[in-house]
């Protein structure tokens, strides 16, 4: 990957903390990101949270107030709506069975991957564990409870392929 030091644009009240950055990457306001990975020419919108160990490839577009966990990977030409939340875990809970805050031994890490070219829209939430396919399309406001096979359009809560 071809590395930049920097975000390309400047924009204040931006957190940046580890991040490695592919040439081109434009980062725009109050944007927190630490400890993730972001491909060249992908544009990372305002109030955007990408966290450590995202993976986000080259020429994506994630638009306003998205969060993005830790294992989370969304391969290239990605678009990314303003408000979709993924979610890493499927059974949060604040304390350990004993009744202590829990801890990351307490929970196990579900991974997501969105494939080449697949398009989010606005606020989708998608659960973690699911594959995303190349080119699929999650419509706005959609719940992604399963897989979404490449190249098909789901909505919906739960969102169900779109016929």
């Amino acid at each position: 990957m071809d590395v930049a030091s920097a975000p390309v644009n400047e924009a204040p009240h931006r957190l940046l903390d580890d991040v490695e950055l592919g040439a081109g990457v434009e980062v725009f306001s109050f944007a927190n990101l630490y400890g993730c990975r972001i491909g060249a020419g992908t544009r990372i919108g305002t109030y955007v949270e990408i966290q450590r160990g995202a993976v986000i490839g080259v020429a994506c577009k994630i638009q306003s107030h998205t969060f993005i966990c830790d294992g989370v990977e969304i391969g290239d030409r990605v678009f990314v709506g303003h408000g979709v939340t993924f979610v890493n875990d499927k059974e949060p809970r604040a304390t350990s069975s004993g009744g202590a805050l829990q801890t990351e031994a307490d929970w196990y890490l579900q991974r997501t991957i969105v494939e080449d070219g697949a398009s989010i829209g606005s606020g989708a939430t998608i659960l973690g564990g699911v594959r995303i396919g190349h080119d699929a399309m999650v419509g706005a406001g959609a719940v992604v409870t399963r897989d979404v096979p490449a190249g098909t359009t789901v909505v919906g809560n739960p969102a169900r392929e779109l016929r």
